[in-house]
């Protein structure tokens, strides 16, 4: 079985120490996080708990490093989130066809992003071969953009490949949400609905837009060539 990269148990605060977080420790950072909120907006709970008017759905991986929220520096009621190893859009999925269902039809977002990331684990575990159970089966979504991108990574190699990888991804993702027939009913009756894919660079905290697709119109590449 191919390992997964990454690091467990690292703590900013604790300049690269290893530290377990217990669960009196996560309540009493939550107290802290609650009170700190309510001295900021103390109507902010209260207009919460009425419901939620989330402009934005955010599909993304669930590398612990790459918090939506955090990153775009948003506070809690502004984004919609699905979240997998390796931020896959996949047409068969119940659960990410159920959040977008949910996103488009009853909150009625207005953006779509789909956000990758530098260093992903995922695709690295993908890259170096079948990682086995659960995590293979799901890895092997990825086939397909390598094939489809075959002539992009040719010649590439290493964090090279994977760093490009992980942005052609991002872009087969897009045009895999767009041809959903939740995302189709809701152009055609006319949903003001756009999908954005990013990227997220761990080593300096910044997104990167990779491509755009409007309603009725092709997918547009960063670069400003339409495909």
């Amino acid at each position: 079985m191919v390992g997964w990269c990454g690091r467990v148990g690292y703590d900013s605060e604790s300049a690269g120490e290893v530290v377990l977080i217990d669960i009196d420790h996560i309540l009493e950072r939550n107290r802290g996080w609650a009170e700190r909120q309510i001295r900021a907006d103390p109507d902010l709970f209260r207009l919460l708990a009425k419901g939620q008017q989330p402009e934005m759905l955010w599909i993304g991986c669930s590398d612990s490093r790459v918090s939506p929220n955090l990153i775009m520096d948003l506070p809690p009621g502004d984004v919609f989130v699905h979240r997998n190893v390796a931020n896959l859009v996949v047409p068969s999925d119940p659960s990410l066809l159920s959040v977008l269902q949910f996103a488009v039809e009853v909150l009625g977002v207005r953006r779509v992003v789909v956000c990758g990331h530098y260093g992903c684990a995922g695709v690295a575990a993908f890259l170096k071969g079948d990682p086995g159970g659960p995590a293979g089966d799901w890895l092997d979504n990825l086939h397909p953009v390598m094939r489809a991108y075959r002539s992009d990574l040719a010649g590439l190699n290493g964090d090279h490949l994977a760093q490009r990888l992980s942005e052609l991804s991002v872009v087969d993702q897009v045009r895999k949400v767009a041809a959903t027939a939740i995302v189709r009913d809701a152009w055609d009756a006319g949903a003001d609905l756009e999908i954005h894919g990013l990227v997220y660079r761990i080593d300096n905290g910044r997104l990167r837009p990779l491509c755009r697709r409007t309603a009725g119109g092709a997918l547009v590449l960063d670069s400003g060539r339409r495909q």
